[in-house]
């Protein structure tokens, strides 16, 4: 598997707006990261060496998205539009970039050491 992406479940509404709901098992420091419409992100790939990036995991909280990706093991590639709110997984060995089709907000299940010591560019 390369990439999952699961729609998260809405608990309720009401004239405030919707409630969603997600269960995770990490813990330890998380990153929200705001972009601006038409920006790209990522352009890296993980090969698992830190847990909290096998897989990768991050939910877009808001907006309107697309995540382009490239299995650096086989050459296959996707392409998947993504409209908040969704829980993303990418894989390890998968080459990715999310590109911006709105302004979209970024809960990244993992911190900022996490990437240090397994984030590669091709």
């Amino acid at each position: 598997m390369q990439v999952s992406i699961t729609t998260i479940d809405k608990i309720g509404e009401d004239e405030r707006g919707a409630t969603h709901f997600f269960s995770t098992s990490r813990t330890g420091q998380f990153i929200v990261a705001y972009r601006k419409e038409g920006s790209i992100s990522g352009r890296h790939y993980h090969k698992g060496i830190a847990p909290k990036k096998n897989p990768e995991q991050i939910i877009i909280m808001q907006g309107k998205a697309v995540l382009n990706w490239k299995d650096i093991c086989t050459n296959e590639t996707g392409s998947v539009n993504i409209t908040a709110p969704a829980f993303v997984e990418i894989f390890p060995y998968v080459w990715h970039e999310v590109i911006s089709i709105t302004d979209i907000i970024v809960f990244e299940l993992n911190g900022l050491e996490d990437a240090k010591e397994d984030t590669f560019r091709l």
